[in-house]
């Protein structure tokens, strides 16, 4: 089962949740370090094109661990909100294309 933990107390604004994210999901070192590179690199799970660390089997989902969910939504709405909408459109694209969702949000 693949999976990232995503620590949450780490967040303290954008540029710290785009080094968290680059850092747990092994994004390239031209990551763009916006939401819409945070998408293009994960929009890619089930291809070996290195935009991350996982490569996906056929079915098999990348499960997201964000510790401390009510603390950093409380401390970072608009991050959080950002998170979850843009799992939700990597899954859409997914879908769209036939195949499974890919993402799996797991709040603790």
């Amino acid at each position: 089962m693949a999976k990232v933990r995503l620590n949450t107390k780490q967040i303290k604004d954008w540029k710290s949740f785009h080094l968290l994210c680059k850092n747990e999901f092994g994004f390239p070192d031209f990551y763009g370090a916006n939401m819409n590179a945070w998408i293009d690199c994960l929009s890619y799970l089930d291809e070996e094109d290195r935009m991350s660390c996982f490569t996906l089997g056929k079915g098999e989902l990348l499960h997201i661990e964000i510790s401390d969910t009510e603390d950093f939504n409380s401390r970072s709405p608009e991050i959080f909100d950002a998170l979850v909408e843009c799992s939700a459109f990597v899954n859409r694209q997914y879908v769209d294309d036939g195949k499974s969702p890919v993402l799996s949000l797991l709040f603790l």
